[in-house]
This record gives C-alpha cells, sequence and structure tokens, in this order.
C-alpha cells in the first residue's frame, strides 16, 4: 500500500501550533488554569461545532437571536404577565367574594334570583346553586394552560378572598372556567369566561416574537448565502487552476473583502500564466540555439574521412546523449501546462505506454479495471508515465502496473524488483538533476512529480512488494 499523501509536514512527535507547553514561565499560574480550561472548553465543543462557513455564519445570528428572544420571553413571563394574571385573578376572586357575601345575607329566592341576573348582566358571570349539596374532595387534574400562570394565581386569590371551600374546573368547557364554593346551605356554582383572566395581546406578543425571529433569521440566511456562494465559486476557480483546469478569470462580486480576493486571484493568475509563458519561450529558443551547432556537429562528424569514424562514433553518441539531455530540459521548463484537461481513459492511457517498450526489455504485467475516465492533459501524463516506466525497465527485470479508484483518487501503482532507492534518499530523488544511476539526466522524477502536481495529485515513492521500488501517482478523479 501506498503511504497517505497529507497536506501537513509536521512530525507526529512534535509540537504543533494548537500544542501549548505546560511550562511557560512568562505565564502566570491563573493564565495558564485559563488557557487550560479554554482548550477542553474547544476540544468538547469541536465535534458540535459546523464545519462551513454557511453554518457557522448562521449559528452566530441565530444564537444571539436564540438568547435575545428568550430574555424578552423571561422578562415578559417573569414580570408582565404574571402581574397582569395575578389582577385579573384578584379581580375575579373580588366579585366572586362579593357575591358569596351578598348570597350569605339574603338567602331569601326573590333575591337569589335578582342577584344571578345582575351577575350574568354587570359582572359576566353564570351562577347557579345547589341547596344541600356538599363540595366533595378537590380532584387532581392535568393543568390545562401550562404555559400560563393562571390556574395557580386564582387559586391563590380565591384562597385569599373567599376563605372557604372551593375547587375549579378548567377541563369541561374550554372557553370559561367552572368554580364550585362550599358554602353552609349548599354550593354555588360560577362560570366565568376564561377572557377575563388574560389578555389576548399574550398571542400577539409570540407571534411578533416568533415571526421578527424567522424573518431576520430568513434575510440573515439569503444574505450569507450570496456571501458564501462568491467565496464557493472562487475556491473552486482556485482548485481548477491548480489542477491544470484553466477556465479563465473569475468575476469579483459579493462583499468588498470576497471581491478584493478575487481580485488578488486573478492577478496572481495572469501573473503565473505570464511567468510560464515567458519560462518556456527562453527555454525553447535556448534549445532552438543549442540544437544548431549540435546539428553542425552531427554534420561535421558524417563528413569526417573514414580513417576516423570510430571517433566520429564516439563523438556522435556523445552530440546524441547532449540532445537528449537539452530535450529534457526543456521539457522539464515546460511541463505541458499549456495543454487543456480532456475526458481520458488512464486505462487505456497506460496499457499504450506498456506496449511501447520493446519486447526484449523487463516484462511488465498489468492489473487494472476494464475502464477509469478522467480529465487528464494526456501528451503530459504520458511522459510522467513513461519517464517512471523507463526507470523501473532499466533497472529491474520485472515490472508490475496497477491501475486503482480508492476514495475519489484514481492511482497508477509501477512496481518493480530492481535495487530500489533508499527510505532517506525518496525525497532527494525528485530534485532536478539529482540521479541514482548512470546514464540518465537527473530528470525524469522531477517531471514526473511536476506533471502530476499539475493535474492536482502527486506521487510519492515505497518501498515495494517485490524487493525493489514502489511509485505511486495519485490523481484526483
Amino acid at each position: 500500500m501506498a503511504p497517505d499523501i497529507g497536506p501537513s509536514g509536521v512530525n507526529a512527535g512534535e509540537p504543533g501550533w494548537g500544542d501549548l507547553p505546560e511550562e511557560r514561565p512568562s505565564l502566570p499560574a491563573w493564565a495558564r488554569r485559563r488557557r487550560r480550561w479554554r482548550s477542553l472548553v474547544t476540544a468538547a465543543l469541536r465535534p458540535f461545532m459546523p464545519r462551513g462557513l454557511l453554518a457557522r455564519a448562521l449559528l452566530i445570528v441565530l444564537v444571539p437571536l436564540v438568547v435575545t428572544q428568550g430574555i424578552a420571553l423571561q422578562i415578559f413571563y417573569g414580570t408582565h404577565l404574571d402581574v397582569i394574571s395575578r389582577r385579573l385573578s384578584a379581580g375575579l376572586a373580588g366579585d366572586i367574594g362579593i357575591l358569596v357575601e351578598v348570597l350569605s345575607r339574603h338567602p331569601e329566592q326573590e333575591e337569589q334570583s335578582w342577584i344571578f341576573r345582575e351577575a350574568a348582566w354587570r359582572l359576566d358571570l353564570s351562577l347557579a346553586f345547589e341547596p344541600g349539596a356538599e363540595l366533595g374532595p378537590p380532584a387532581m387534574r392535568p393543568a390545562s394552560l401550562p404555559l400560563l400562570p393562571l390556574e395557580g394565581d386564582l387559586d391563590n386569590a380565591l384562597r385569599e378572598r373567599l376563605r372557604l371551600r372551593f375547587d375549579t374546573d378548567w377541563q369541561s368547557d374550554p372557553r370559561s372556567v367552572i368554580i364550585r364554593v362550599g358554602l353552609p346551605t349548599g354550593v354555588l356554582h360560577v362560570e366565568a369566561p376564561r377572557k377575563r383572566l388574560f389578555s389576548g395581546t399574550l398571542y400577539l406578543f409570540v407571534i411578533w416574537l416568533v415571526g421578527a425571529s424567522l424573518l431576520l433569521f430568513c434575510v440573515a440566511a439569503l444574505f450569507m448565502k450570496n456571501q458564501v456562494r462568491a467565496l464557493r465559486r472562487l475556491a473552486a476557480v482556485a482548485e481548477d487552476f491548480g489542477k491544470g483546469r484553466d477556465g479563465g478569470g473569475i468575476k469579483p462580486e459579493g462583499a468588498a473583502e470576497v471581491r478584493q480576493a478575487a481580485a488578488a486571484f486573478n492577478g496572481m493568475r495572469a501573473n503565473i500564466r505570464r511567468f510560464v509563458t515567458q519560462r518556456t519561450e527562453l527555454l525553447a529558443g535556448i534549445s532552438h540555439d543549442l540544437r544548431t551547432p549540435l546539428t553542425r556537429l552531427r554534420l561535421g562528424l558524417a563528413m569526417l574521412p573514414e580513417g576516423s569514424q570510430e571517433d566520429a562514433a564516439a563523438m556522435t553518441q556523445d552530440v546524441e546523449e547532449m540532445e537528449r539531455m537539452v530535450a529534457s530540459y526543456l521539457a522539464f521548463a515546460r511541463g505541458d501546462v499549456l495543454e487543456a484537461p480532456q475526458p481520458t481513459d488512464l486505462v487505456t492511457l497506460v496499457r499504450e505506454m506498456i506496449l511501447r517498450f520493446p519486447a526484449d526489455g523487463a516484462g511488465v504485467a498489468l492489473e487494472a479495471p476494464l475502464s477509469l475516465t478522467l480529465p487528464l492533459r494526456a501528451d503530459a501524463l504520458r511522459r510522467c508515465l513513461g519517464n517512471l516506466l523507463d526507470n523501473a525497465r532499466r533497472h529491474a527485470a520485472r515490472v508490475a502496473v496497477t491501475v486503482r479508484a480508492a476514495q475519489g483518487w484514481a492511482e497508477v501503482v509501477v512496481d518493480d524488483d530492481g535495487p530500489g532507492i533508499p527510505e532517506a534518499a525518496r525525497e532527494g530523488a525528485f530534485k532536478p538533476f539529482a540521479s541514482f544511476s548512470t546514464g540518465g539526466t537527473g530528470l525524469g522524477l522531477a517531471i514526473a512529480r511536476d506533471i502530476a502536481r499539475a493535474h492536482g495529485g502527486e506521487i510519492v515513492l515505497a518501498e515495494s512488494p517485490m524487493g525493489g521500488l514502489r511509485a505511486v501517482v495519485r490523481l484526483p478523479m
């Protein structure tokens, strides 16, 4: 298996940016304790924190909003609603207390009928008297209005003003509350409308509270979504540019900081392309200038007398080697960055590269799926794989190539049974002009890694199960 490729180069044993030494003489004990507690709280909250910018921005808006609305509700329920509920309950209990006292002083039938009529007209209370009845023990009933303090306030007010046995019924009628009062001569039934116990502004307050919260949250979500969309577009264009898929610049839009970042990216992109173009043109000119005298040397060697053919052949080999070196230097400088990525079958491309090797070389075994299509710069990847296969073929008797897809990446694994490269020297093998064998320019691995990174991928070297070197080319799918 190839080692995982991670963006961080920090060793596991070294302290990272988040590791703070316990003993720092410049920090007092209270500062170290506070930092330790902050680290513990951050570590505890990290699994519950959203990772996206949009979610975090909405959380920043939502948390203060919920806290503010909670404080408003607490103030309303703790002061305003509580005061109004107590006052309305006290008023109803006072009316019932007066009626009980008047009925006790005027027990005549005619007087009671007049009192019942006046109570229904002036106090909006429906009265009924059950002579000879007794008030039973109070039944345990669930609260009908669990969010409001009406029942408790009414019981307290009746207990304070009547000083008689009573019970309340909130379940029988959804519009009224029935109060039964135990008198010496019977039971008085009082039916009071619930609107006398609370104000309708409660619903308006709750609707305003919830509606304002939803409206503010929706406005914040739409605004932040537009800002995050610009950042996501900038990130996508930057990622494509890093993979060699140059789709042009990005239109600056969104907040001022986002537009500034987009403009900076456009400037960076233009500078990089100008630098690459200038470097390619410079190396192309140098290559052309070098090939001209090399061609004259080749012609001069061909016109030498027959007696000096052995010396001419050796010099001709030197000239050919110089031409190959010039071509390698130009390929390394150019890197084929100007080639546009196209959907390409990686398996077919690898199979074509294997078939190019002569039959008298090392045997190459291929293990691959039927097809694996992804955006590639085909000519550049042929040069990359050609360099890896040529290195393996020159130093090994057996070569195995594996093409596979793993977790969003396409991998081409080249294994051989050659001498390999020591682990300490593997990273240095990618440096230009670093050569671990004879007959090479030391640019093969450097060119291969440059091409892989231009695709947004990477090349790593490891020990092969065959005993030699393993080269893994990872390309994004």
